[in-house]
């Protein structure tokens, strides 16, 4: 049995989850002594087009005593790279004996199966493996970034797929001139013409509020290569012999309805959204809803090769943590940051949600609760802006951040005033540099549930042939 890292109680204990141990502190605490008298431990992730990335750290010498700590450090440290950065092909760069748990442990047949299987076969459709080197033999750094959407000319729709909603919105030069939102539960149906038949309704709609349409945009939870879902909780539920149907979904759609159509994760339209209304970059976006949903625009106003996928990437060290429903594994993002979070702590708060109905309305019993300020509903978002504190404060050291933008359905009323003043305290407690320099925001309540829409609509190019479609 591995030891574990050293799981500094935290300042702030969210009301609900004494036990709570933020992956930030452990991280750090693990890195103040190793630092001190250790080897680096580089890893390298290699993606689709030649995209490679490194990171750096430190660990303790195979010969200390404290040297087993190394691998649960690596292993949680390899997590939430995997699903930042993304990458079919990790080279771990130190010691062997590191190399060798990493391989085990993301093998196959490993602890990490989920992930070994997810993000070969199914994001980058290649063999997963892993590669055990000297820190030195780690390839160079390759990424790349490029421009996001910005793009409001003309008349264009833009939508955001949610587990629990649709919502779609009518631009004209910039301006919304409607917006719609529509509870669904593309989770609970095995048939993609189902998704088909919503989505397709959605934009013509949308498309009825314009004078015509030149251009679509789109967001959604999950990995999505050329307008190809990869993966998507939204098609879970889809039998793998139908899900070539999924992967030209988008495509068809295009195909019918004649224009320019874009669809990207809606972690990075939360972060272009950001952006947008700012004026500025350096912004991580992310979107409280039914799963965890994160995209980054960097410092120059680009956006990188990444997946960004932190729903999936572990925050929490707490050896009994949240497991997520999905991977399998605990503490992850979309257990904290998410109507998953409600649920799970609901009944710790003495709370009863309603059964028999869509998870949009039982989060909705939740939130009419922390409207009429009943105590157990306001320790539950309480809980939650403790968690995102801290989990900020985590992603900070894997992201050079100026602003972040937090939006999505449990954002809504006084739940995001709640996880706002949460995380600040969280901060000026614990990271008092951090307080000063990343500024959490949120939106105001119509762009909170409507911007990313608005905001996708912007993602295609418009070409000066094109502007004359009727829908």
């Amino acid at each position: 049995m591995l030891p574990r890292l050293t799981l500094p109680t935290p300042k702030l204990l969210p009301p609900l989850d004494p036990n709570f141990r933020p992956a930030v502190l452990a991280n750090h605490a693990f890195l103040s002594e190793a630092q001190a008298v250790g080897v680096p431990l580089v890893v390298g992730l290699e993606r689709s087009q030649g995209e490679f990335s490194r990171y750096e750290t430190w660990v303790f010498p195979e010969d200390h005593p404290r040297a087993a700590e190394n691998l649960v450090y690596a292993e949680r440290l390899v997590k939430f790279l995997l699903w930042q950065r993304g990458g079919f092909r990790v080279y771990i760069g130190g010691p062997a004996r590191v190399g060798a748990y990493i391989a085990a442990c993301y093998g196959a047949q490993g602890a990490r199966s989920f992930d070994h299987h997810f993000m070969g076969a199914q994001v980058y459709e290649r063999p997963f493996e892993v590669i055990c080197c000297r820190a030195e033999d780690v390839p160079a750094a390759c990424e790349t970034s490029k421009p996001l959407g910005r793009h409001l000319d003309g008349a264009r729709i833009g939508f955001d797929l949610g587990a629990s909603d649709r919502k779609v919105s009518a631009v004209l030069n910039g301006e919304a001139v409607y917006s719609e939102e529509v509870i669904w539960e593309p989770f609970k149906h095995r048939d993609p013409s189902y998704h088909y038949a919503e989505i397709l309704t959605a934009l013509k709609t949308a498309a009825s509020k314009l004078p015509r349409v030149d251009a679509i945009g789109g967001s959604s939870a999950g990995i999505y290569i050329d307008n190809r879902p990869m993966v998507a909780s939204l098609f879970r539920n889809i039998p793998p012999e139908r899900m070539g149907e999924i992967r030209e979904l988008f495509h068809r759609l295009q195909g019918e309805l004649g224009v320019p159509l874009v669809i990207i994760n809606d972690g990075d339209v939360t972060a272009l959204a950001g952006s947008m209304s700012l004026e500025d970059n350096g912004i991580l976006g992310i979107a409280l809803g039914s799963s965890e949903a994160a995209g980054y625009v960097d410092a120059e106003g680009y956006i990188k090769g990444w997946l960004n996928e932190l729903a999936f990437a572990p925050v929490d060290y707490n050896p009994q943590a949240a497991v997520d429903e999905w991977s399998g594994d605990r503490g992850c993002g979309a257990s904290y940051f998410s109507q998953q979070c409600v649920f799970r702590l609901a009944p710790l708060a003495g709370i009863s949600l309603p059964t028999g109905c869509t998870d949009a309305e039982r989060l909705k019993s939740a939130q009419a609760r922390l409207e009429a300020g009943e105590s157990g509903a306001v320790q539950i978002w309480q809980s939650m802006g403790v968690y995102l504190g801290y989990g900020l404060a985590h992603y900070a050291d894997f992201y050079d951040i100026r602003h972040v933008l937090i939006l999505g359905r449990c954002t809504s009323g006084r739940g995001g005033e709640l996880l706002l003043e949460g995380a600040q305290q969280v901060l000026g407690a614990e990271f008092p540099r951090l307080a000063e320099n990343i500024h959490i925001q949120l939106p105001d309540e119509k762009s909170r549930r409507v911007g990313q829409s608005i905001a996708a609509a912007s993602l295609p190019v418009l070409k000066v042939a094109e502007g004359r479609h009727e829908i």
